[in-house]
């Protein structure tokens, strides 16, 4: 085999915002069953390292072509932390102020990359769930005239995956077989989007659609209570907390509400959040992906269906995000600062430069 060399993109990019979309399709090769081929839309490949730098860059574009965002002004959102790292990155681009609302409950490095991005961070009590976080957003708008991004309300969200990440997978499976594209929800942007594309031009491809399964909000049937603005006023009453942080609020954003009405997936699989530890898990040491809980839990449910899909069949998993936004959550408990034994004995059977 000969060494591998790199050509360049060929391109000079303008500002790190022309970098976002266009993350890779990854094949899975060791840890698939042998009679499917499964692949990866792996999304830490964006430059603020989530899915969600795609919505953030086009709610600002979005609202400063039609005047809603005025030069300078501050920008605030609710948000468990990938919005808000993406917002702060787009906001730091473009010169724009920015306050982040988030529950105390998130992990603290997501807190830290925000601010790290210049965003100043609020944080509400975890008692009080997404929606105080969200009513803590929507306060402080009120109060100073700031732009609220809505990211679980705005048409920016769902069309920028409508433009571009169902874009993608057309253009990287064009002419190939897919039977089966397995997403969660946070916002419920990325399955609308992508839903409205594949329900159209890949109507034979199959949509799966993921939720907790101590927090099935959309399987429990019930709806969500909101407002004429379709802002959510209540939790909703099916929700439990759960631990995979960046899916599922505690009410069903209205963005998803479209991909239920217009029937935008197929299937409903829920997944334990333990199996989403375990898969994200797999995919960092056996195939070298290094994705975070929700990447897992969605892993999880794909290969579930693998296992049964008929031979030959293709499955694409969205990754939403890094591993490294997880640090301090369980997904990294039992991986130590310290030599373990079998290091500290790897360190002794040399006899130099020991601690």
């Amino acid at each position: 085999m000969s060494i591998r060399r790199a050509k360049g993109r060929g391109h000079l990019f303008d500002s790190i915002l022309d970098t976002v979309g266009d993350t890779p399709v990854v094949r899975i090769n060791r840890i698939g069953p042998d009679h499917v081929t499964v692949y990866v839309k792996f999304e830490a490949f964006n430059p603020a390292g989530s899915v969600k730098d795609r919505l953030a860059l086009n709610i600002i574009e979005a609202a400063e072509r039609d005047g809603r965002l005025k030069p300078g002004q501050a920008v605030v959102e609710a948000t468990s932390g990938n919005t808000g790292i993406g917002l702060a990155m787009v906001c730091a681009a473009k010169g724009y102020p920015l306050v982040i609302t988030m529950a105390d409950s998130f992990s603290i490095e997501r807190r830290k990359l925000m601010r790290f991005l210049g965003a100043r961070v609020v944080l509400t009590p975890r008692a009080q769930k997404g929606l105080g976080m969200y009513h803590k957003a929507k306060e402080l708008a009120e109060a100073n005239g700031w732009f609220l991004a809505s990211q679980f309300e705005t048409p920016d969200n769902a069309d920028i995956h409508e433009t571009t990440t169902a874009a993608e997978i057309l253009g990287d499976f064009d002419g190939q077989r897919l039977d089966y594209f397995v997403t969660g929800y946070g916002t419920g942007g990325t399955v609308t989007g992508v839903g409205r594309v594949l329900r159209r031009e890949r109507p034979d491809t199959k949509i799966i659609l993921s939720e907790p399964a101590n927090a099935q909000i959309v399987g429990s049937g019930r709806a969500n209570d909101r407002n004429e603005a379709h802002q959510p006023t209540a939790s909703h009453p099916d929700f439990q907390p759960h631990p995979i942080q960046g899916w599922t609020p505690d009410f069903i954003p209205w963005v998803l509400q479209e991909a239920i009405d217009e029937k935008l997936y197929d299937e409903l699989i829920p997944v334990a959040g333990p199996d989403g530890i375990h898969w994200s898990r797999e995919l960092a040491r056996k195939e070298g992906i290094f994705t975070g809980v929700s990447g897992g839990s969605t892993f999880a449910v794909t290969m579930g269906l693998a296992e049964t899909a008929p031979e030959g069949s293709v499955l694409l998993c969205m990754l939403p995000d890094t591993g490294e936004r997880y640090l301090s959550t369980p997904l990294f408990e039992g991986v130590t600062e310290d030599m373990d034994d079998d290091e500290m004995a790897l360190s002794l059977s040399t006899p130099g430069f020991q601690l």
